[in-house]
């Protein structure tokens, strides 16, 4: 009752505005905190009240964020199966969610009453916003054409459903699978086990998954021959024209007579239906559903309370929760009682240290990943002795690690980034030797084509020899065979080169760390390679063909779909800033360092010249925009703190505001773009504290103006790092003079050693944009 009051609350408050809107949110605040200490005779977490997983759940243009809820970096992630938040109808309820961003949902159920029809498993669910509740530990929504009460709460390999239906009709469970080959099994009246074949041919997935499940008391249980909906839908969310597939449906089935609650808990395991029931034993034995909504909370409170804040809006408070509980999506833990299934080498490994996959390198080397050397070292620690157990099993260090493998995905080895920047912040406790193993094979062996794994080719050779990737010329025909099995995506060889730089950079800097001269001495002149592409005419990095001549493009929009022969998802305006691993060299190539915040200045002033559907028909992932700098891709993330690297810093402080004020707000609308489990959410996280990793790899972090007047970070080895602005406002945004523990700052960063130690950052705050700070370098 409490989360359901909560949400009701808060929604009414939504349709406020101005003093209104503030006044509620105040009274929301106090109440809230009031009733939860009421109902659980002790005070709550007030953090916890501030998480909307309802924000961001309409995508400008691509994919959606889901209200997920689940245990934080945990294996059970669940939502309600719909397109997105405007989407008026429910298909049904997964068991497990293997992706979150492009949903590949395994095993489902939907509640139904009265007579049981073919037609149920494939109606449509009606629901009101309002009567439905998100919360990370607990998911409710009343069905309202039923009239029927659906509860979720997850644990870590587990889950309990509960329907409460009207008194005195027929309650049916329905079971179904997304993919078209499950099957269920019915054991001892009332548990079912099942298993799915996931097929995800999209992201090159495959693999099994299985489930036992247990039904309250003894129900009536049975099954029907599988079928899919391919067409349309009726008005009433009935297929118009069901299809037959391989595959099953089934049921539990109660009289008129029973009771009106019925419970469905199970677990879920990538190693076998026997293991499913062992986590279902292990994890909810004795725990009732409120015992275990209970301990989710918990489990949050810890993760959550981390960090706390004071100041700010109520507004910029619920983004800011909601960002840091979306930093605990990705990654995932997959052990299972000390074991864990490995899509690498498809084999059951016996470990009783953690292994974890889901993770896209390419967006989350930025800040998510520099997050957690923060806030959990140890588990940062796990996922890179991850890395290494996946790269000892399947030959190659993967970048877009999944549950059944390395999903072919992006460019470049952004995993050689995560390593090198763990390891210069003192994390260590992984096998060295065999992570810049991995990282020298994906540098001497692998391709650079996105969206592919495999060996390198010709184009490869070529680059490693010229220092630059060949791009084709408008209209020519692709001739390596490798690039052309994949007509859709190109060869991307600006972002190629670009992107390659850092991840040499970060390999002969783990090289030279370690004492390895030959290897450092072979790849530190490639992050160099950058230079070769930079055109003093167009101020930008443009493509080169195999002759070495220059290619004559609009950088604004040429390169095809997606700008996929030349750059990737951006623009050159984007582009034009990747040199992360020498932004000193970079500033110098633009000119010195009034040269590079023009630049800057007008990357945020461009304009499109074209009308927004042509430009977004082109461009559908470059989003958020302003001028032409795009918040909505994560090749931007760091772009707003290259300020700091010139005389103008004020202007890193006004800009990450402005990105943060109008892009990231409380409504579903309220993500710009993709935000890929993490890597946006973590740019909200650190950005609305007041620092950010520019460069990972380099344990140093850019100061801007924090949103909140105090944030205090609770680190793992029981000291405080605070940032404390007490003057900070909408107006009052600019630095006029920092301390960090007492000692004043000519520079606008700081190093991860000095955050560890503990201690304070203090901030005095103005309208002022008049003060002078040394350059980054």
């Amino acid at each position: 009752m409490g989360d359901n009051l909560l949400t009701l609350m808060k929604t009414s408050t939504r349709n406020q505005s101005g003093i209104k809107r503030g006044l509620a949110g105040l009274l929301l605040s106090v109440l809230a905190t009031q009733f939860c200490w009421a109902q659980s005779g002790k005070p709550t977490n007030s953090a916890l009240n501030y998480i909307d997983p309802t924000i961001g759940n309409v995508a400008p243009l691509l994919n959606t964020n889901r209200p997920v809820a689940h245990l934080p970096n945990q294996m059970v992630r669940v939502f309600p199966h719909r397109q997105d938040h405007l989407d008026m109808q429910i298909t049904d309820f997964p068991m497990l969610s293997q992706n979150i961003i492009t949903p590949q949902m395994v095993f489902a159920i939907k509640p139904a009453k009265g007579a049981l029809a073919d037609t149920a498993w494939f109606r449509r669910l009606t629901y009101d916003h309002d009567l439905e509740v998100t919360r990370p530990w607990y998911y409710s929504v009343k069905l309202t054409d039923d009239d029927i009460l659906l509860e979720f709460t997850p644990g870590a390999r587990t889950g309990i459903y509960r329907f409460t239906f009207p008194a005195g009709v027929k309650k049916n469970l329905l079971l179904s699978h997304n993919y078209a080959n499950g099957k269920y099994d019915f054991q001892n009246g009332n548990a079912v086990v099942g298993t799915e074949f996931v097929n995800d041919a999209i992201h090159e997935q495959k693999g099994m998954a299985y489930l036992y499940g247990v039904f309250t008391g003894k129900p009536q249980t049975g099954k029907r021959d599988g079928e899919k909906d391919w067409g349309r839908y009726t008005v009433s969310g009935i297929p118009e024209k069901p299809k037959k597939v391989p595959g099953e449906r089934a049921y539990a089935s109660y009289a008129e007579s029973d009771g009106p609650v019925v419970e469905f808990r199970y677990g879920v395991s990538f190693i076998s239906v026997e293991q499913a029931k062992k986590n279902l034993e292990a994890e909810l034995n004795g725990v009732s559903f409120d015992q275990q909504k209970a301990n989710g909370q918990a489990a949050w409170a810890k993760a959550i309370g981390k960090i706390t804040v004071e100041g700010g809006t109520e507004a910029q408070k619920r983004t800011f929760y909601t960002s840091l509980y979306r930093c605990y999506a990705r990654m995932v833990d997959m052990t299972e009682g000390g074991k864990y299934y490995s899509g690498y080498d498809k084999q059951v490994h016996t470990d009783s240290r953690p292994f974890y996959t889901d993770d896209y390198t390419w967006g989350n080397y930025l800040a998510l990943h520099p997050l957690q050397t923060i806030l959990n070292p140890k588990g940062e620690a796990d996922m890179l002795e991850s890395y290494v157990r996946m790269y000892k099993e399947s030959g190659w260090m993967p970048e877009y690690p999944k549950p059944y493998g390395d999903r072919p995905g992006m460019f470049g080895f952004k995993s050689s980034v995560v390593f090198l920047d763990a390891y210069r912040k003192g994390i260590r406790n992984f096998d060295v030797k065999a992570a810049f193993e991995g990282m020298l094979k994906n540098a001497e062996q692998a391709t650079m084509l996105p969206f592919r794994n495999g060996p390198k080719g010709d184009l490869e050779d070529f680059y490693a020899k010229n220092g630059y990737y060949p791009a084709l010329r408008p209209g020519e025909k692709e001739t390596d065979a490798f690039a052309s099995q994949k007509p859709g995506q190109k060869r991307s060889a600006v972002a190629i080169t670009l992107g390659d730089c850092y991840d040499s950079w970060a390999l002969s800097e783990m090289a030279k760390t370690l004492g390895n001269e030959t290897v450092y001495a072979k790849y530190a002149p490639r992050t160099q390679n950058y230079r070769n592409l930079w055109n003093p005419k167009y101020n930008m990095f443009i493509p080169k063909d195999a002759q070495g001549n220059w290619i004559d493009i609009d950088p604004k929009f040429d390169g095809g779909h997606n700008g996929f022969d030349y750059y990737n998802e951006n623009n050159g305006w984007s582009y034009m800033w990747n040199a992360q691993q020498d932004l000193s060299g970079l500033r110098e190539l633009m000119g010195g360092p009034e040269k590079m915040e023009q630049n800057l200045d007008q990357l945020f002033r461009e304009g499109m010249e074209k009308s927004k559907p042509v430009f977004w028909e082109m461009w559908p992932n470059q989003t958020g925009m302003i001028g032409q700098f795009a918040m909505g891709n994560q090749v931007t993330f760091f772009i707003p703190y290259l300020f700091n690297y010139t005389n103008a810093s004020w202007k890193t402080q006004k800009y990450t505001r402005l990105l943060l004020d109008t892009w990231f707000q409380d409504t579903i609308f309220g993500v710009p773009g993709d935000e890929d489990g993490g890597s946006m959410s973590s740019f909200v996280v650190f950005s609305a504290m007041g620092f950010y990793p520019t460069t990972p790899g380099i344990p140093r972090y850019s100061i801007t103006s924090p949103l909140f007047t105090k944030v205090s970070v609770a680190l793992p080895n029981g000291k405080t790092f605070t940032i404390s602005a007490p003057k900070s406002s909408r107006t009052n945004k600019y630095i006029q003079s920092a301390t960090l523990n007492g000692k004043p700052l000519t520079s606008l960063s700081f190093t991860h050693d000095e955050l560890m130690q503990g201690g304070t950052l203090v901030l005095d705050m103005g309208e002022k944009t008049d003060k002078k700070w040394d350059m980054q370098n």
